[in-house]
């Protein structure tokens, strides 16, 4: 029997599906699962399962006093872990009766008041951790960070003579030498003003990626959370309330805790009739609730539209300005609506926000329109 040439340039057979070997999976950088602490008779930290995947960044998002900065301790090995795990490369840390020392679990640390040594430059603050390392090695490292960073001209300076976007590029600098696989930041932004924490954020997301090292980052400011983030774990006394991307979170929140974390809302109290909960701006779907039961409708300020007062048509609700302030790329406007129409409730205030510059004079009278997809009803 002859056998059939190949076409050499033809791709090769797919294997066997049913033969093909499978794929190992990666595991994450770092894990926590179970993770419950108290201080005293205080829960501090309630049942907690966290993941992060190689190259991810996942910010913790809560109120002070959370549980969140416990968390990163915990995973850092700054406090002795009472329940629950801690897996860093599919290898266990702490949880089991064992309890690796933060300094054996090749993790870098970023803190809130950045930590640098002011008897040291800033070459002697990034290699500080590489006292292993051969002398040539460590200060080829520490000027690689340093041209990660941007701030190669910088080596022979001290902290005191730095700026605070400086000293926090520093201090993330000196995170990243040992070449870790996880990072932790704990408020890194905090001692920024606006303007440099903006900038300064910027930089150390792109440092991140490009080392890819996985992070696990703490922060209340919901827009630092939403900017840096791949994913979102949202924490509110000690428990985590809803994890995703920061588009879920934003778009579907679980709850009006949530919603409000993530910007100013409005709300209206209201009760749901025939699956519909009446606003003064119209009428919201409250699928999940029954009819008859009390229901809050959190409305996003952008979610509301304003429309001349000629254009309203029967459905649209009126309002009257109360004041407008310009706040550079958006205007808010304060709008009050009141019982007229089919809307029959008491008279509810609104914050509406609009896109540039509109500024109406206080009295202005307009009518108003909602946009489902900004509203959402919870039951209170």
């Amino acid at each position: 029997m002859s056998a059939v040439a190949s076409d050499p340039m033809s791709p090769p057979e797919a294997p066997d599906a049913d033969h093909a070997e499978p794929e190992a999976a990666v595991p994450p950088a770092l894990s926590l699962s179970g993770i419950r602490h108290a201080f005293g008779t205080v829960m501090a930290v309630d049942g907690i399962d966290v993941r992060v995947a190689p190259g991810e960044v996942v910010c913790l998002l809560g109120p002070s006093g959370c549980g969140k900065t416990t968390v990163l301790r915990l995973a850092a090995g700054l406090e002795a872990l009472q329940e629950g795990e801690v897996w860093l490369d599919g290898r266990r840390i702490a949880g089991g009766g064992l309890d690796t020392p933060p300094e054996d679990r090749g993790v870098g640390l970023v803190f809130q008041d950045y930590a640098l040594f002011p008897h040291l430059d800033v070459m002697g603050n990034v290699i500080f951790g590489l006292a292993d390392w051969p002398a040539g090695e460590r200060r080829r490292r520490g000027e690689e960070v340093l041209r990660m960073v941007g701030l190669t001209d910088q080596a022979g300076a001290y902290p005191h003579e730095l700026s605070g976007g400086q000293q926090q590029r520093v201090a993330l600098a000196r995170a990243l030498a040992p070449k870790p696989r996880v990072v932790l930041l704990d408020e890194p932004y905090s001692g920024l003003d606006a303007r440099l924490r903006d900038r300064v954020r910027d930089q150390v997301l792109h440092v991140l990626k490009s080392s890819g090292s996985a992070c696990l980052m703490v922060t209340h400011d919901s827009e630092e959370a939403m900017f840096m983030a791949d994913r979102i774990a949202v924490m509110r006394d000690g428990r985590i309330v809803q994890q995703g991307t920061p588009a879920e979170l934003y778009c579907e929140p679980v709850d009006a805790f949530v919603a409000a974390f993530f910007g100013e809302v409005n709300h209206v109290e209201g009760k749901v009739v025939g699956g519909v909960v009446d606003t003064p701006i119209g009428r919201v779907a409250a699928p999940n609730l029954a009819d008859g039961q009390p229901a809050t409708v959190v409305i996003r300020p952008e979610g509301v539209r304003i429309l001349p007062w000629s254009e309203g048509a029967a459905e649209h609700l009126g309002g009257e300005v109360e004041q407008a302030r310009l706040l550079g790329r958006t205007s808010l406007v304060h709008v009050t609506v009141r019982g007229e129409g089919r809307w029959t409730g008491a008279a509810v205030h609104l914050h509406v926000r609009v896109p540039g510059v509109y500024l109406p004079r206080p009295g202005t009278r307009v009518r108003i329109d909602l946009d489902p997809a900004q509203s959402f009803v919870f039951a209170p």
